[in-house]
């Protein structure tokens, strides 16, 4: 066993060995993925040789996806690659290469070619990812806790509010204020900075008081309706808790109320979580369009709904490696996943992959667009989930996507013991009883013990997911 780091402070040009180096690897990899490989070809075994002394990056090896043209018989090389690190390696007695290599980081491939020994070769430029973005933390402001709002007004000399011009100078005092817009303070978001608080209680989210409020009930809500008015000018909107960000949550049990402007006032049994005020320009929900921990908890739940196997809760705080490890377990097409690698920015790619698990279903045969199976039958037979990369004894890597049940696949063949990739089970050759092409595998358990008695292996890339389906 071989394993080396790599630098990944490095981002400028490299020369690696090996780009592209499994031509008969017909599948990519994403960072933090696991690639085995059977290094069987003379120049492929030079490639690896070369990368395990190369000075720039030792142990690492470049790999893109290798896809077919059918048409005219020629290998097109992905653009988009992904590094990978030898972390084990192995001589076999037939003279071929047992490597288990690790994806580490993205990559631009400008140039490839094949030297004079025969070594397939690549000129690549590490990509940049950025960092994960987050809402600012002083674009919204976090109201006081209010259980008897009916009371508070009704006591008026315990209201406090923060006027727009006092709010902005003490901002300015502060150095803690970031506005989205070059306004002066008179603007519509400006406007929009309202607090509201119960000096003398105790509780751990009570603003300072900054302005004694005398007015009785109609004066204060008088008050509410001029600041509502200016920020809507002549919108026709009359939310108030819309337009000024209020995520008050009145109980629907509440008895006699008033309403002001769309919102209901009066003795309520309480809030249902505290509210929050925009200071910027912005909404919340605009925000949370690009928020890369609000994306990463979302895909995580719709991970932990559809897919369920493993547990994506541990990565939440870390969205870029999250982003990466749902882009090499989620059971699409190698397309998709390609197009996955090639998403810049952690937010996007996040965002692409929510809407991946939303829309997952069905699976089809990629030429005649048979349906082989849906998402129910999705069946996890190893840790990291229900897609994974298996290398067979000819050296070509297969990604199959294992499911209990499969409709419209014939057998070949009878059932063979040797050189299975799931211990105890036996493999059957399986094709798509329509155009006749090769799907994968079935499964079959050689011990009764064994759960499942079987279960069928569906290679990615002979496959085609509704995400392509709607995009064509």
């Amino acid at each position: 066993m071989v394993k080396r780091s790599f630098s990944k402070g490095n981002k400028g040009w490299q020369r690696f060995a090996a780009a592209g180096i499994q031509q008969s690897t017909r599948c990519c990899v994403v960072p933090e993925a696991t690639l085995p490989l059977r290094v069987i070809l003379p120049n492929s075994k030079a490639a690896i040789e070369r990368a395990l002394h190369q000075v720039d990056a030792p142990y690492t090896i470049g790999v893109t996806r290798v896809h077919l043209l059918s048409d005219v018989g020629k290998a097109r090389f992905a653009t988009t690659g992904t590094t990978a690190e030898i972390r084990q390696y192995r001589r076999l007695d037939d003279g071929s290469l047992n490597v288990v290599a690790r994806g580490q980081q993205r990559f631009r491939l400008r140039r490839c070619w094949i030297d004079v020994e025969g070594v397939p070769c690549g000129e690549i430029q590490i990509v940049k990812e950025d960092s994960p973005l987050q809402t600012p933390k002083n674009a919204f402001a976090q109201l006081a806790s209010v259980t008897d709002f009916r009371k508070c007004i009704g006591h008026p000399t315990k209201l406090s509010m923060f006027s727009p011009v006092e709010l902005h100078k003490k901002r300015r005092a502060d150095n803690d204020w970031e506005s989205a817009s070059g306004t002066s303070i008179d603007s519509d978001h400006s406007d929009m900075d309202l607090r509201i608080s119960l000096p003398g209680t105790d509780s751990p989210h009570k603003c300072e008081k900054i302005q004694e409020c005398s007015s009785s009930d109609e004066d204060f809500l008088h008050r509410l309706g001029q600041c509502s008015n200016r920020s809507l000018g002549s919108s026709h909107h009359t939310n108030m808790g819309n337009n000024y960000g209020l995520d008050l949550h009145v109980m629907e049990s509440s008895p006699p109320e008033t309403r002001f402007n769309g919102v209901k006032y009066g003795a309520m049994a309480g809030i249902r979580r505290l509210p929050r005020a925009s200071l910027s320009f912005w909404p919340q929900w605009a925000y949370h369009m690009f928020d890369s921990y609000v994306l990463a908890h979302r895909a995580a739940d719709l991970w932990k709904k559809i897919i369920r196997v493993p547990n994506l809760d541990d990565h939440i705080r870390k969205p870029d490696i999250l982003s990466f490890h749902i882009g090499s377990k989620l059971p699409v097409s190698e397309s998709t996943r390609q197009e996955l690698l090639e998403i810049d920015g952690v937010s996007y790619r996040l965002r692409r992959e929510i809407q991946l698990l939303e829309s997952f279903n069905n699976i089809r045969c990629k030429v005649c667009l048979a349906l082989i199976a849906n998402r129910s039958n999705l069946v996890v037979m190893s840790s990291t989930g229900p897609l994974n990369a298996y290398v067979n004894p000819h050296g070509y890597v297969h990604e199959i996507i294992t499911v209990y049940n499969a409709n419209g696949l014939v057998l070949i063949g009878s059932p063979v013991k040797e050189h299975s990739w799931f211990p105890g089970y036996a493999w059957t050759i399986t094709c798509c009883g329509r155009c006749e092409k090769n799907m994968g595998w079935l499964f079959t358990a050689t011990k009764k013990n064994l759960l499942p008695k079987s279960f069928w292996g569906i290679r990615s890339s002979q496959v085609v997911d509704d995400a392509q389906l709607s995009s064509q």
